[in-house]
């Protein structure tokens, strides 16, 4: 063999020795796993609100497609609606804000959520919505 061939493996196993390491510490892979926890137990505790929001839009939505005559009317069905749906809990028929625009009737309503994360660690979310 000549030298050129010897030479050429020597260079291979110094590169090998010399490159760094490729890959996720165990601190690393820790952290990442307390973050991506984390995110989804926000994710859990915030889900059903959303999905109260949600229903409370689309009941909203049904009745003022009806086209009601009276507030009183509205907030009966309102109320209706909420026995029906057992994920409304925020809000009940006196706490709509109904109006009138363009000859439209208007449903509005806000409330908010506080959800506690940690003991001391609350998360507050406010939600409003109206009619279409």
């Amino acid at each position: 063999m000549t030298g050129a061939g010897k030479g050429s493996g020597m260079g291979s196993s110094r590169r090998l020795g010399v490159r760094a390491q490729r890959g996720v510490s165990l601190i690393g892979l820790l952290f990442w796993a307390i973050v991506i926890g984390f995110i989804g137990y926000v994710a859990i505790r915030v889900l059903p609100t959303v999905n109260e929001y949600l229903t409370i839009q689309s009941a909203i939505n049904k009745i003022a497609a009806n086209n009601p005559t009276t507030v009183g009317e509205i907030r009966v069905q309102f109320d209706k609606q909420k026995e029906i749906e057992y994920s409304i809990s925020s809000v009940s028929g006196k706490d709509l804000d109904i109006t009138k625009e363009n000859d439209r009737i208007v449903i509005r309503f806000a409330y908010s959520k506080e959800l506690e994360l940690i003991a001391p660690v609350y998360l507050l979310i406010k939600y409003e919505g109206r009619s279409r």
